[in-house]
């Protein structure tokens, strides 16, 4: 019997690491569209806390839930578990820390024309360091 209880305590962690990677998704692109918790909480129709927890990964997503929320966030339900399958502990790598940043940042700038002068500042200078690397594979 101890193999079938070891079996059980491991399919238990594997189902909360999935939860919490769920959660670390969810989180992701809400940080990305620049909505806060509270903002996403309303839009699904839970509390504040309730938010809190399903990206927390401490309360599992019903599958109406997790519909819903890919519905608001503009993802199929497919996106929450992207990356899921590969380890069980999905790690941000510094640039999507500094991108998740950038983007929180970039959405609390209210000024539509700073907003507009930012964007394009990075696409010119995405350009020009793509003109560079270009320019230095011909040589």
């Amino acid at each position: 019997m101890k193999p079938k209880i070891d079996l059980v305590k491991r399919s238990n962690q594997t189902t909360h690491e999935l939860e919490r990677h769920v959660g670390r998704r969810i989180r992701e692109r809400r940080t990305m569209l620049g909505l806060t918790q509270q903002q996403l909480a309303e839009m699904i129709g839970v509390t504040y806390q309730q938010a809190h927890k399903y990206e927390r990964g401490i309360n599992r997503i019903s599958a109406g839930r997790l519909f819903e929320l890919g519905r608001v966030l503009g993802v199929s339900v497919e996106y929450f578990f992207d990356g899921a399958s590969g380890s069980p502990q999905s790690v941000v790598t510094e640039r999507q820390r500094m991108g998740l940043d950038l983007a929180r940042n970039f959405a609390r700038i209210k000024d539509e024309r700073c907003r507009e002068a930012m964007a394009q500042l990075c696409r010119a200078m995405a350009d020009g360091f793509a003109d560079a690397a270009d320019a230095a594979a011909d040589d």
